[in-house]
């Protein structure tokens, strides 16, 4: 695959230097969307999916009034993925070289949301209270059309909205965790993405936490 800078018309890592934000389309290669959409189906059929929770570690729970999405973690079992997570790599090394942000780990999910479903206004980090550093959200629905709905919806610290993101295959977007509430809005048709998170080592034990 090639690196991050050759396959995205504009710079993530610039544009997270200077805003803590980043959109970027065509930032995943089509190929590799179409095959991690083929990943998706596959495991959907093997039922590997699961509801999505709330919170983290022992203290996750489901609750349908702010997420109803299903999800699975990624584990580079498949070429797709392996792909995926090398330019994800690429991109957390240029992050740290540029921003300096000492990103350790990466962990990401595919998400897949039914027609109507959502998940409500929240905050992936809560500033000095969790590991998570930059959030990656990559869309891979193909031929997404503007009238069916889904954009990610961005606000900004003082609660007010900032931009709305369509779900366009490949589509990258990035920003600090603990900067930019957001949520995904209901569409009419099912929705497929990729969420990450980059982070940073907190424990004392030199092991990442907490468990996600």
């Amino acid at each position: 695959m090639s690196s991050a800078e050759q396959i995205s018309p504009l710079d993530p890592v610039d544009l997270i230097y200077q805003h803590g934000l980043a959109i970027v389309p065509g930032f995943i290669a089509a190929d590799i969307c179409t095959a991690l959409r083929a990943d998706i189906r596959q495991l959907l059929e093997a039922g590997e999916f699961r509801q999505a929770g709330v919170g983290r570690g022992a203290a996750q729970q489901t609750n349908q009034d702010i997420r109803r999405d299903r999800i699975h973690w990624l584990d580079g079992s498949t070429p797709a993925q392996q792909a995926y997570l090398a330019c994800m790599e690429e991109y957390r090394i240029a992050l740290n070289s540029r921003c300096f942000l000492g990103l350790l780990d990466y962990e990401a999910h595919f998400a897949h949301y039914n027609p109507g479903e959502f998940y409500r206004k929240h905050l992936d980090a809560f500033q000095g209270r969790s590991n998570r550093r930059v959030t990656t959200v990559v869309y891979l629905n193909d031929g997404w059309q503007s009238e069916w709905g889904g954009e990610l919806e961005i606000f900004t610290a003082q609660d007010e909205s900032l931009l709305k993101v369509e779900p366009q295959a490949g589509t990258l977007v990035s920003f600090l965790s603990d900067e930019f509430p957001h949520q995904v809005l209901p569409a009419t048709q099912p929705r497929l993405s990729i969420a990450g998170w980059f982070r940073i080592n907190q424990s004392l034990a030199g092991v990442i936490d907490p468990a996600r």
